[in-house]
């Protein structure tokens, strides 16, 4: 398959505000290993609150910080009392773990790092007898929450929750801002949104979805207007690695084969009305499905809109959507 025909999903704002109302608060700057982008109408910057809660899930749920609680627990320390934050994304990860037969499994950890998309150091020597050996620790179902601390089946059970975590440092954001009377407000975490109200007039926030140019440019591949939804996507065009015989692992590990290998499916958005967390793992669950899987689990699930985009059996780039 020639890999420009691989399509590049990525999120950028057009950003039209009439000159004629107020203009809003907009904050931006890196964070979560990426970008962010806020945009509110507001009385008050909040931008020293908002830095605040990003800390905050970083302290609970990032696996790039040695002291977060989920780098103690990964580590194996046994007696962390878990924060609201974590409990919430365990307890969302727990249902869509479900929902999803297995195929979004944040206890894949240990395979991420193994195949080199992870905090830890690549397995060099990685074969099918080390990845079944990995795969007997993975399993929502092998852990739980009790009495405030986490319960693992097997120590070497190692959580990775940034399929689902961006997303939910949304979600946190967002709440904040409603909690201070802010009803119109989009909140943009690498390419992932949450769109609450409207612009001034009534206008709905816009998105768009870019071509798959491998130049470095962007241009349009459609564009979505949004309100009272969150978007998530997820795909294999950006993060992958290719061993020096060639061959191609990407980002995405399947739970149920522990591998990282490529399918048909390039690439998955999400929109729903739901928190960012929930469609940012339901995009994440799609690219370990494959096309057909997503297909048949979106008939089952009408609150869920999806565009999925995926290479035919010609190396043609074709998209399926499910929106109204």
């Amino acid at each position: 398959m020639n890999p420009r025909r691989f399509i590049v999903v990525s999120l950028t704002f057009l950003l039209f505000i009439s000159c004629e109302k107020k203009e809003p608060f907009r904050l931006g700057g890196n964070v979560f290993g990426t970008t962010y982008s806020i945009i509110y109408y507001g009385n008050a910057n909040y931008e020293s609150a908002i830095d605040g809660l990003f800390t905050d899930v970083n302290k609970s749920l990032s696996t790039y910080i040695p002291t977060s609680d989920i780098s103690k627990i990964n580590n194996g320390e046994k007696d962390v009392k878990v924060d609201a934050l974590f409990k919430e994304v365990f307890q969302k990860s727990e249902r869509i773990f479900q929902e999803t037969d297995g195929y979004f499994d944040p206890t894949v950890g240990d395979l991420v790092n193994a195949w080199g998309f992870g905090p830890e150091k690549p397995l060099n020597d990685l074969d099918s007898t080390k990845v079944s050996e990995l795969m007997s620790f993975v399993g929502f179902d092998k852990v739980k929450i009790k009495d405030g601390l986490v319960v693992k089946r097997y120590d070497e059970t190692y959580f990775d929750f940034n399929s689902i975590a961006k997303g939910y440092g949304i979600d946190v954001i967002g709440r904040f801002l409603e909690s201070k009377g802010v009803k119109n407000y989009l909140v943009e975490i690498g390419g992932e949104i949450r769109a609450r109200g409207t612009k001034p007039e009534g206008k709905l926030w816009t998105v768009q979805l870019d071509n798959p140019n491998t130049d470095g440019s962007r241009s349009a591949y459609t564009l979505l207007q949004l309100t009272d939804k969150s978007m998530a996507s997820s795909g294999n065009y950006r993060k992958f690695r290719i061993t020096e015989d060639g061959q191609k692992y990407v980002h995405t590990i399947n739970p149920k084969t522990g591998y990282a290998t490529e399918s048909n499916l390039l690439a998955a958005t999400v929109i729903a009305d739901l928190d960012c967390a929930d469609v940012d793992a339901y995009a994440t669950a799609f690219m370990a499905m494959g096309l057909e899987r997503s297909k048949v689990f979106l008939s089952s699930k009408p609150n869920l809109e999806a565009i999925l985009i995926y290479v035919d059996e010609n190396g043609e780039l074709k998209e399926f959507t499910n929106r109204k």
